[in-house]
């Protein structure tokens, strides 16, 4: 899993093996895994968070990554996420239209995060909310 998110991510941003082994070992954690591509996410305290996403770079276009999105919020659903959230480098479009299509919103702004780049962090509800006249 390291060696593949190493061709995603440069410099702060990349997993080393160790760091990538002790998240998926929490009991929290959330792996989703396909031949050319995994998720990592956990869920506490009734919230999902989407820590990472990576899709070999030739396998892309193809739907990995919608597959393994919409695994990991039916397993947030399954540990009673009502909410996720994630974070997304403001300069990556791919994956900014990727989560706009299956339903992510802006929820703020982390400006300077990845290594002076900011980070939109996105939001979606997994579960109706109570109050329709909440819009948040």
């Amino acid at each position: 899993m390291a060696a593949l998110h190493a061709t995603a991510f440069d410099g702060a941003a990349r997993w080393s093996a160790a760091s990538l082994r002790t998240m998926a070992a929490d009991p929290a954690a959330i792996l989703e895994t396909a031949r050319d591509g995994f998720l990592l996410g956990r869920v506490a305290a009734g919230e999902a968070e989407l820590l990472t996403l990576v899709v070999a770079p030739a396998a892309r276009r193809r739907g990995t990554a919608r597959t393994l999105l919409a695994a990991f919020e039916s397993g947030a659903r399954k540990r009673d996420a009502a909410t996720a959230f994630l974070e997304v480098s403001a300069d990556n479009a791919a994956a900014r239209a990727l989560y706009a299509g299956a339903g992510w919103r802006e929820a703020g702004l982390r400006r300077g995060y990845y290594e002076g780049v900011d980070a939109l962090i996105l939001r979606k509800h997994l579960r109706p909310r109570v109050n329709p006249t909440d819009s948040g």
